[in-house]
């Protein structure tokens, strides 16, 4: 494997690491940074996905006694079973589309306009939530009721579309059904878990026929370097919600897309 390919593996990495567990869309960064610097195709989209596991990994490091916890007391306490009946019910909305819609998006959808659009589109969408204050009856995890747990799912089905943001629809999304910034943040890391793994192994299933015993080191580096940084990102971003709204990624958000509209344009894009 030349050094060249590593090199771009971990760039990729970094980008995911950085990216997943903010609102501004993991996905479309490494779209748009794949077209940059010439690593697209299938084998691309699918080591895309993949690295995402790197990411999610770090979140089951990270709660790793919260985990635990939640797995030895299940059948033993009522807060165990409501905490994974709240996965389940967030995972559900997303797993189901998904799965049908699946194939169509990763051919038509992974595209650097679309994931553009979609940046802007989102970033007016925060300056909105933000200006209506939603009421935040829901100040941690463990309070969260099924109801609003299926609510946040179902905002989690619009990050289908490439450039919305995982994470921004299920924390904003939380955010609006009236949870606290922190509370919405944690649960969008929790619920990354079951939706990412999910969506890992259906990829790199229906794509192994485009993979190789040649492929593994590049997939190995992007996903230890998308691990060690989704590490650092997710400490620093916890501490940042519980003292900050989310307009910076608002802004940064309007100002990426239209940089990267501008951008594919002028390559000819357009």
């Amino acid at each position: 494997m030349d050094l060249v390919s590593l090199l771009q593996a971990a760039f990729l990495g970094l980008v995911e690491g950085v990216t997943e567990f903010i609102p501004v869309s993991s996905t479309g960064h490494l779209i748009v940074a794949g077209d940059l610097i010439g690593f697209t195709g299938e084998r691309a989209k699918t080591f895309e996905i993949f690295i995402q596991l790197g990411a999610i990994l770090s979140v089951v490091w990270l709660y790793r006694a919260r985990f635990v916890g939640i797995a030895r007391d299940l059948g033993r306490t009522a807060e165990s079973r409501r905490f994974t009946l709240n996965l389940a019910l967030g995972f559900l909305p997303a797993a189901v589309v998904g799965l049908l819609t699946h194939r169509w998006i990763k051919a038509h959808l992974f595209t650097v306009p679309t994931v553009a659009a979609a940046l802007v589109v989102g970033g007016i969408a925060i300056l909105l939530i933000e200006r209506l204050h939603p009421d935040q009856r829901v100040p941690t995890v463990d309070a969260l009721p099924p109801r609003l747990a299926f609510g946040v799912g179902l905002a989690q089905v619009l990050a289908l579309f490439p450039g919305v943001s995982r994470a921004g629809a299920t924390i904003l999304g939380g955010y609006m059904l009236g949870l606290s910034r922190t509370a919405a943040t944690e649960f969008s890391f929790f619920l990354a878990v079951p939706v990412m793994v999910a969506a890992t192994l259906l990829d790199v299933v229906s794509s192994r026929g485009h993979l190789s015993v040649a492929d593994i080191p590049v997939f190995v580096t992007g996903f230890v370097v998308s691990f060690l940084g989704a590490l650092v990102v997710i400490r620093a971003f916890i501490g940042f919600v519980s003292r900050r709204d989310f307009i910076p990624f608002a802004w940064y958000r309007i100002a990426a897309g239209c940089a990267i509209l501008l951008w594919w344009w002028k390559a000819g894009g357009g």
